[in-house]
């Protein structure tokens, strides 16, 4: 697997898939790249360089853990854009992902491209989702089998009286299945403090953020699962109205991992766009 060096001196790796003009992808979490795989096949349109964040899957922890920070890994992106020798970055962020992409893209915005957002997480623009747009998007899933014990897990949640993210992992599949439950184990943080210290004071600048992605001209796609409680469709509408050329796709049926619950709908819109 490649590796880099940031600018703080911390080895990071990235694993490389497909062929075709590169494509930057940043996961969540943060956790193990692995869980994007090779994004349901987009590998088979674009050359995919996934980086492993600080801390996560075969990257070296840093000796400064306060470097986990968002806004601090920031510069890793564009660490790896001089590393790779690029002008440009075409970039994809998934998840938590997309508040360290969208800071890089106020922080240097003439080095960026292509612009897609999955399932994306609003902090960094400061776009709330309330618990009871999570509540009434959960009560779409009434339905379903694991519904009753998922269900009253996110009530919890959402009241500040509970913390049991196991059992709530239904709601980020389309379809809980053997392949949404491997892919959920398979997908998990391995690094609590990496998590822990994401979102730590000062890692968000929400009004500087939005005044930035105000001005920028090229188009960018945000696409989430119509039945993604993590980042539901009211919220990615409200993110993508900052962005003067943004594209909003709810792909139908999908959760949080919308590569997993229909590759080929995920793969045909995200091709076309990039």
């Amino acid at each position: 697997m490649p590796t880099f060096h940031a600018p703080d001196g911390t080895r990071l790796a990235y694993r490389v898939t497909g062929d075709g003009h590169p494509l930057v992808c940043v996961p969540g979490g943060p956790a193990d790249s692995l869980y994007l795989g090779d994004l349901g096949g987009l590998s088979s349109h674009r050359q995919l360089i996934v980086l492993d964040l600080r801390g996560t899957g075969r990257s070296a922890i840093p000796d400064d853990t306060s470097s986990y920070r968002c806004d601090r890994m920031v510069d890793d992106i564009e660490a790896l854009r001089e590393h790779l020798g690029l002008p440009r970055l075409d970039l994809l962020g998934h998840s938590a992902g997309t508040s360290i992409v969208t800071q890089y893209v106020a922080r240097y915005p003439k080095r960026v491209g292509k612009l897609a957002l999955i399932g994306p997480g609003p902090r960094a623009v400061g776009v709330e989702v309330t618990a009871r747009t999570r509540r009434d998007l959960a009560q779409r899933r009434r339905d379903e089998p694991w519904f009753p014990e998922a269900f009253a897990a996110l009530e919890a949640i959402t009241a500040g009286t509970g913390s049991d993210w196991e059992a709530i992992a239904p709601f980020y599949y389309g379809r809980w299945d053997a392949a949404a439950r491997q892919h959920h184990r398979a997908g998990r943080p391995a690094n609590p403090e990496a998590v822990a210290l994401f979102g730590a004071e000062g890692a968000f600048s929400p009004e500087a953020t939005r005044a930035a992605l105000r001005d920028r001209e090229a188009p960018v796609l945000l696409l989430t699962g119509e039945f993604d409680v993590n980042s539901p469709p009211e919220s990615a509408a409200e993110f993508a109205a900052l962005f003067p050329d943004a594209t909003l796709v709810v792909q139908p049926g999908a959760g949080h991992y919308p590569w997993l619950d229909d590759a080929e709908r995920f793969v045909a819109v995200t091709s076309a766009f990039l």
